[in-house]
């Protein structure tokens, strides 16, 4: 394989450390030794060496990790499993390693802009759009997720911006971010074309929101690193309504109900932002926090793997339901499309709603 000296170094350090072990959730929903980062990287190193062949059982077990940094973030030493993860993805990728499972999505990508293969949308959500195409300096950017799996979350996002009598864009033919491109197959020239497509158009404004979490990560940082010319200033959704709570663009009353709050781990581990949905929060309720909170928060919910691995998520959501049972909360608040898909499913017990639902339930009349 040709893989970066610093991945090289990853991999051989990583082969024979345990230490984060116990941190990776889906190694802890399987219970299997082959969804760690040391297993994996026994098995890189082996592949790398020319012991053996990079083999679909391999690639299998490359896409089982969800790239959610948590053994990143737990190793004293420095060491980047997920980096190397994503380098081989996009080296099988160059060698026409990539198995069909992946390679459907990595089409859907291509051929319709987004990995569902989706081309209309639901008609609320268009007409909720429609009533913003004006082109203003503010453009609200919900993403694939929000537009195709949770058109009611992307109206009710709308519809709080509308609330705090702000002007803003939403585009009805909004560009793919090419963030699911990014997961399934690395920086390969598909990756970048979509994304400088997404960068030509949010250029034309001055501010961008980004709405879901797994967008605004390559956003904020994949589109600067990867010097794309970006020039739109960004800012996350939690953030944003943080800031109108606070400019008293919207007041909302403040409420008995206990609430818990799901860090998304983009949000906490990659972009390094935990207290803005807790002071919204906190405005709106009596925040209780779930064990392993912040940068140590633990998947709950993942859509491109639900694609393909719908059993490891689903396993993976019901432990983290455990800790959040033990906060003591009735309602779960979330930022993230994926994790309000999975835990409705799985937390019956719960009420699980977006942070954009809790402000719309505690608003102030007039």
């Amino acid at each position: 394989m040709n893989l970066s000296e610093k991945s090289r170094q990853n991999i051989d350090s990583c082969r024979f450390c345990w230490m984060c072990r116990h941190i990776c959730p889906i190694g802890n929903a399987t219970g299997q030794e082959r969804n760690t980062a040391r297993a994996r990287a026994m098995i890189l190193s082996m592949v790398n060496r020319g012991s053996v062949e990079l083999t679909p059982d391999i690639m299998d077990n490359i896409y089982e990790c969800a790239c959610c940094s948590a053994c990143t973030c737990d190793c004293v030493a420095g060491r980047d499993p997920v980096e190397f993860v994503r380098e081989v993805r996009r080296q099988a990728a160059f060698d026409q390693k990539t198995p069909a499972y992946i390679m459907r999505l990595i089409n859907n990508c291509m051929e319709s802009g987004n990995m569902y293969g989706a081309s209309e949308l639901d008609i609320q959500l268009k007409a909720a759009i429609s009533a913003h195409e004006a082109r203003t300096s503010l453009l609200l950017y919900l993403g694939s997720d929000a537009r195709y799996q949770a058109s009611e979350d992307a109206v009710n996002a709308i519809h709080l911006l509308e609330k705090a009598g702000i002007s803003f864009t939403v585009l009805l033919r909004e560009p793919d971010s090419g963030a699911a491109m990014e997961y399934l197959a690395g920086g390969v020239e598909e990756t970048s074309r979509m994304m400088k497509e997404a960068v030509a158009a949010m250029n034309n404004f001055d501010t961008v929101i980004i709405y879901e979490p797994f967008d605004a990560k390559v956003i904020c940082r994949e589109y600067r690193e990867w010097n794309l010319g970006l020039t739109a200033r960004t800012q996350t959704f939690p953030a944003f309504i943080n800031t109108l709570l606070k400019d008293g663009k919207l007041a909302v009353t403040r409420g008995k109900e206990k609430v818990t709050y799901q860090d998304p781990y983009i949000l906490a581990r990659e972009l390094n932002e935990t207290e803005n949905a807790r002071e919204v929060i906190a405005a709106c309720g009596i925040l209780c926090e779930t064990m392993n909170n912040r940068k140590n928060t633990v998947l709950a919910g993942h859509l491109i793997m639900a694609q393909y691995r719908p059993d490891i998520i689903r396993l993976a959501t019901e432990r983290r339901l455990v800790e959040n049972r033990a906060s003591g909360a009735s309602v779960v608040v979330v930022s993230s499309v994926a994790e309000k898909i999975a835990m409705s499913q799985e937390g019956k017990e719960f009420r699980v709603i977006t942070l954009e639902e809790l402000v719309l339930m505690h608003l102030k009349e007039g």
